[in-house]
């Protein structure tokens, strides 16, 4: 099962590990940097629409984000 965890947890990995700042990334959605801060602790999880973006500026697959291909394995 897919848990709201593991994909708070892939979601900040894949903000922390890209080479964009926070605020470049927040700039680009359109948001606000403490938005950014949010995904990366876990206090908040993006709209879809916006979760489709980020994935987009970050050029990471959302099934990994959200576990889709983990979720194959399990079965």
């Amino acid at each position: 099962m897919i848990t709201i965890e593991q994909i708070q947890v892939k979601l900040a990995d894949a903000i922390k590990q890209n080479k964009m700042s926070q605020i470049e990334i927040a700039h680009r959605l359109n948001v606000n940097p403490a938005t950014i801060s949010h995904y990366i602790h876990g206090t908040k999880l993006p709209a879809l629409e916006t979760f489709a973006n980020l994935c987009d500026i970050l050029n990471i697959d959302t099934n990994y984000i959200l576990c889709i291909d983990d979720n194959k394995k399990d079965n």
